[in-house]
């Protein structure tokens, strides 16, 4: 099925692994011109010549490195995904986690770095890209946040109370910037990650599973379609939230956790 994004111009952020390389990669096989970001320059690098052979012909991917934590790194990828393409038609915002840990364990200095990270960020990608997006017919954002916007996380109180935030400024964006913009979120689960990846081999060097296959199966378990998320699942998502499918979604946040979430809403 034709997405109708085939020569759009995107901005994805912390795209280089995870979930922001996966909704990049998702964008790219419809044909979109996706600019790629992430802090480590070999790790962009690297992302995007693995992506290069997934693109449809006439379509461009490029590399960015950048801190999203950085107001003027913000403006320069916006800068750069206008000067390569033409404009920006969809902005993906994605950015890699606060640390875990308890509420008393958490300084001041800990808060402020999430906001920081999560939310300022966000502020400052719209900020740079609003122009751009309602141009020529409008655009669409989409916001990478987590599951622990719909139920608390033990010993993740930064993600639990800080992303909260981003719900709250895509909802009031989705208004403001309508009907030019549309603007969602997804809230993923459990999905194979190099950070999941990385939780389960220690898992297996400790003893706690026979396998890699077996920590996988051990974290799908409580999940009701059995098993945890493909990145690309995600990628899937936000791609169809990106496109004119999706016409008449605005202002919503969708739990990706193959029904993991026992919340009601």
């Amino acid at each position: 099925m034709d997405s109708q994004i085939a020569g759009n111009a995107a901005l994805v952020t912390a795209s280089s692994r995870g979930l922001g390389r996966a909704s990049a990669q998702a964008l790219v096989r419809r044909g979109a011109n996706v600019v790629v970001n992430g802090r480590n320059e070999e790790q962009v690098g690297e992302t995007v010549a693995d992506l290069e052979g997934e693109t449809i012909e006439g379509a461009s991917v490029v590399g960015h490195p950048g801190d999203l934590t950085d107001a003027e790194d913000v403006s320069r990828m916006v800068e750069r995904t206008v000067e390569e393409f033409g404009g920006i038609d969809h902005l993906v915002t994605s950015a890699g986690g606060p640390p875990s840990g308890p509420f008393m364990e958490t300084t001041d200095e800990d808060w402020y770095d999430a906001f920081d990270l999560l939310v300022m960020s966000v502020v400052r990608l719209v900020r740079e890209s609003a122009e751009h997006l309602r141009a020529e017919g409008g655009g669409t954002i989409v916001n990478v946040t987590s599951l622990s916007t719909k139920e608390a996380i033990d010993s993740l109180v930064l993600s639990n109370a800080v992303r909260m935030s981003v719900l709250g400024l895509e909802k009031t964006l989705s208004k403001e910037l309508a009907p030019e913009v549309r603007a969602n979120a997804v809230l993923p689960g459990a999905h194979e990650t190099s950070r999941i990846e990385e939780l389960v081999e220690q898992g297996v060097e400790r003893g706690e599973f026979d396998s890699y296959e077996a920590g996988l199966e051990a974290r799908g378990a409580d999940i009701p379609v059995g098993r945890i998320g493909d990145p690309i699942e995600l990628g899937e998502v936000v791609a169809f939230l990106s496109s004119p499918r999706s016409s008449f979604v605005n202002g919503v946040a969708i739990p990706i956790d193959g029904g993991a979430s026992a919340s009601n809403l």
